[in-house]
């Protein structure tokens, strides 16, 4: 059967050959009729649909046809046949070229036609490559792909060809160069599409097109000498004018399946690309540091160039520098994947020793020290192309990865490096840098990043490899940041006192440290040096000078009537009540936060940013919501958040969502009836007082306030405090609170479910039930919900309040764990009986929700328990007691847990905090005076 079919389809495709031929000869017949014949425009049919479907842009053709074209396009033929070959080439589909017998001949003349000196040709040439690239599978693309690098590859390694040499430039209106960047440029774009499919294709195919380009890139470092290498481009020169950062780089080493292959070609076959680009960081040093030592910038920009027109010429130090950010942008993308770090040491020419992972990241910290900036009207249109920007965003990458950060950045000899400024300054000796300013603040950029991260923070407060006991000679970089800070902040560093980014500079600086010490460790460790008075010191000057700000007038341009010195100021009040604010992350820095006095004033910048929806910055660790919570743990705190305002927008807009609705929302129909009990629009807020109604804020916030308790309420009348909550939706009373209410239920199930979560703190059950008397208002509540019939037992109204204040009934009636009490359910079963739990109006409590538990006998003793007891009673606490006290309770804990008592746990924990006051080294405010070494000792 298979070979009847097969005989079928051959004639059936010989039978449309040959109609296709007829057709075609039957077209040229009419074509040459209509040459012949007098034009009449006036008869003309110019409709469409009498044209013929072999005048558009596709040609079929036949392996005859296919192979008289390869042979026309011949390089022995004359000129005229080669250009109509090429021609009826555009015109045809790329499949049937790529498909035709005579490919591989056909391939060589197309690489022949690409170095024809008729550019009209070569482009025809090109557009076929091109046409062929965005309609044709990898399959067939791979083999045009590879022929146009290796025609790239030959024609760099011919010696005829047209390549200038470094001293000469490139003068990119040249045709010859011309003709270069468009080749190198189809590469490129080739390059940076073909890894989004292929995916899809054998890794094989792939394989051809990586190694193709790298053989491509790497041909002058493998094939000529030294001399020729210095003295004429190499194909990544031209590659860096069309890719700057290298794109096509960075897209084929996203993916885990072409970054592998990459990598090991680069490791096997092809570590001399490496190689190359770090010796051309290295070479860019070189002359940063020469040209800086001579008291002369380096300027990679030598001429001012108006980007509004094309520039034609490029310099040797301009391809240098292409070159050189070419080669950054690979080498950063290499560095933040672990196989790229292996491909590191690599031996560099003339130099001796290998350069490690370390060495590299040092070379770029030296980059940021004494290369030059790129100057202000360069990077507003083109774009941040400085080496200091280049290298801290890469830095920056590597800082985000932990694994990259481990091996490339968390090391003392890093860190030595990333200091070395400040050391300098502090000490008030020379500092070779570029511009101090920017300098400094890129450091401040990667110190930010580095703090952000625990293995990081952990390195600038105790050292890395070396214990801190060894190292007690010098300062660890915490210590050095914190008195660089201070002596920013005084203003006592006399290279940057009369500089304009003094406040840009303060600002970074008090940043790093905000990163140590919004932690409790980063904040044992900066206490000593009183960060939060000097900062507090500073806004205070600082608001000073921004009173003094005249009132803008209407008319006149705001920059031209408030100086940028004004300006600057404001920037830095605001961002120094944030960095006050930040102390407030752990309690100790809330205790020292407000002891400068400022709780009210950054309490109050924090809720004018709540109130605009700011993102914090992204290496924060937490938001607002957190210094919420810890700002609202005392009293001074809470009382903060109440007149700034914050409770009662917050109060407000929770009103607004339970009973009125969003206002931004056009209700098309009536809001459906919430299924849970507290609706997902009012969990955020629920979850908002919660954090901040701690005891001390609710003693602040009700303590000694008597509820309203209105005759009347105005429907239109709004909570704005605590108090009105509770009187709102926790004690509802009477009947004016209930008809006050749009959601009657909803709203006072959010109260009491409120209630519940405060009730269990000990101190805000007393403080609400000697004030408000909470348990004779639910009481008084459920003996309101009872159907009394004659004749018959009373009879709960089992619905969501019921059952939401027999909870609360219970849990406030009776403390105690769960051995200690039965807490009711919150939901209903199906069934006859939905709620089984019995409910009551008066005490006492049902028996059912006191638990009955078998007291354990402790009278049999054992002797980890006997050890430990002996531990506890000896009055002589030698070395190492705590530690033995702590080691066999774990061991008990984990053998035998059901042997220790509640009495002797009690002892455990009396004697232990008693051991623990006695030391003066675990006292929450260490008395003893600090007593560092100093930078300049």
């Amino acid at each position: 059967m298979m070979h009847s079919l097969k005989n079928v389809m051959m004639v059936v495709v010989e039978s449309l050959i040959n109609k296709f031929e007829e057709d075609q000869m039957r077209y040229k017949e009419m074509q040459r009729k209509v040459k012949t014949e007098p034009s009449n425009s006036y008869y003309a049919d110019n409709c469409s649909d009498s044209d013929s479907s072999f005048n558009q842009s596709y040609t079929f053709m036949n392996q005859e046809q296919l192979q008289l074209l390869v042979e026309r396009l011949d390089p022995t033929q004359p000129k005229e046949v080669r250009q109509e070959a090429i021609q009826t080439l555009c015109s045809a589909p790329p499949s049937d070229i790529l498909n035709c017998e005579s490919w591989s001949t056909l391939r060589k003349h197309l690489s022949t036609a690409l170095s024809d000196p008729d550019s009209s040709f070569s482009d025809k040439v090109l557009k076929f490559y091109s046409k062929t690239f965005s309609s044709s599978p990898l399959n067939m693309t791979r083999e045009l792909y590879t022929s146009l690098a290796k025609y790239l590859e030959a024609y760099f390694l011919a010696e005829d060809n047209y390549i200038p040499s470094v001293s000469m430039g490139i003068d990119i209106s040249n045709p010859d160069i011309i003709c270069l960047l468009k080749k190198m440029r189809l590469l490129n774009e080739y390059q940076r599409e073909v890894s989004s499919f292929w995916i899809r294709h054998p890794e094989k195919y792939m394989e051809e097109i990586m190694e193709s380009t790298l053989s491509l890139l790497a041909v002058r470092h493998n094939n000529l000498s030294q001399m020729a290498c210095s003295e004429f481009w190499d194909p990544v020169y031209f590659l860096a004018l069309v890719d700057l950062k290298a794109v096509w780089f960075k897209k084929w080493m996203h993916a885990y399946y072409s970054r592998t292959v990459v990598l090991r070609l680069l490791e096997k076959k092809y570590k001399s690309l490496i190689i190359a680009t770090v010796e051309q960081c290295t070479t860019y040093l070189e002359a940063c540091e020469s040209a800086l030592t001579g008291s002369r910038m380096l300027n990679i920009f030598s001429t001012p160039h108006n980007s509004n027109k094309q520039k034609n010429f490029y310099t040797g130090k301009e391809l240098q520098y292409i070159y050189f950010v070419h080669s950054l942008s690979l080498l950063g993308r290499l560095l933040i994947y672990k196989q790229g770090r292996k491909l590191f040491p690599i031996q560099l020419k003339n130099q001796k020793e290998l350069m490690t992972l370390t060495d590299l990241i040092i070379m770029f910290t030296r980059l940021i020290y004494c290369s030059p900036n790129c100057p202000k009207p360069l990077t507003v249109h083109s774009g941040n192309y400085s080496p200091a920007g280049l290298i801290t965003d890469i830095l920056r990458v590597l800082c985000d990865g932990k694994e990259c950060a481990t091996e490339c950045l968390y090391t003392n000899t890093v860190i030595g490096e990333l200091l070395q400024p400040l050391h300098y300054l502090l000490k008030g000796t020379e500092v070779n840098l570029s511009c101090p300013e920017t300098t400094l603040t890129h450091i401040a950029d990667i110190l930010a990043r580095i703090a952000a991260a625990d293995d990081g923070l952990s390195l600038l407060l105790y050292g890395g490899e070396k214990p801190p006991a060894t190292e007690s000679t010098s300062l660890k970089g915490a210590h050095v940041i914190a008195q660089f800070t201070k002596k920013l902040l005084d203003e006592d560093i006399s290279i940057l006192s009369a500089s304009e980014m003094l406040p840009v500079l303060k600002g970074a600086y008090i940043f790093v440290c905000r990163q140590m010490y919004s932690t409790c460790e980063g904040l044992e460790v900066l206490l000593p040096y009183q960060l939060h008075k000097s900062i507090a010191e500073a806004w205070k000057k600082s608001s000073l000078l921004s009173e003094r700000i005249p009132t803008p007038i209407a008319g006149v341009d705001t920059v031209s009537s408030v100086n940028q010195e004004s300006q600057s100021c404001i920037v830095l009040e605001e961002t120094l009540l944030d960095d006050l604010l930040n102390f407030a992350t752990t309690p100790k820095g809330l205790l020292l936060l407000q002891n400068t006095g400022t709780v009210t004033e950054c309490v109050t910048f924090m809720f004018n940013r709540f109130m605009k929806n700011l993102q914090v910055s992204g290496c924060e660790k937490f938001g607002y919501g957190v210094i919420v919570s810890q700002v609202a743990a005392t009293a001074p705190g809470a009382a903060a958040l109440q007149n700034s305002g914050f409770i009662k927008a917050l109060i407000t807009e929770l009103w607004g969502v339970l009973e009125c609705g969003r206002d931004d929302v056009r209700m098309t129909h009536p809001r459906s009836t919430p299924v849970d009990p507290i609706d997902r629009s009012c969990q955020k807020f629920f979850l908002a007082l919660i954090n901040l109604l701690s005891c001390p804020a609710v003693y602040e916030l009700i303590g000694d306030q008597e509820i309203p308790n209105k005759a009347e309420y105005s429907l239109r009348e709004v909570p704005t405090n605590v108090v009105d909550i509770i009187d709102r939706l926790i004690v509802v009373n009477t009947e004016a609170k209930i008809h006050s209410l749009f959601n009657y239920e909803q709203s006072h199930i959010f109260g009491l479910r409120l209630l519940n979560v405060l009730c269990c703190d000990l101190n805000t059950l007393l403080l609400l039930e000697s004030q408000y008397k909470i348990s004779e208002v639910l009481l008084d509540a459920q003996n309101e919900n009872v159907i009394s019939i004659s004749e018959t037992p009373r009879q709960f109204i089992i619905d969501g309040l019921s059952v939401e204040r027999n909870h609360i009934l219970v849990r406030i009636s009776h403390v105690g764990g769960p051995t200690e009490r039965i807490l009711p359910l919150r939901v209903l079963h199906k069934g006859d009986d939905p709620y089984p739990w019995p409910m009551f109006s008066s005490y006492p409590l049902p028996a059912c929700y006191l638990a009955e538990f078998p007291r354990k006998n402790h009278s049999r003793k054992d002797d980890d328990v006997s050890k430990l007891l002996s531990i506890l009673k000896n009055p002589n606490k030698q070395a190492g007691w705590l530690e033995n006290v702590q080691r066999l309770f774990c061991e008990t804990m984990q053998k035998k847990p059901d042997v220790i008592s509640g009495a002797n746990l009690a002892e455990l924990i009396e004697k232990i905090v008693l051991h623990l006051f006695e030391i003066p080294s675990e006292h929450y405010f260490s008395s003893k005076v600090y007593e560092g070494t100093s930078v300049s000792a």
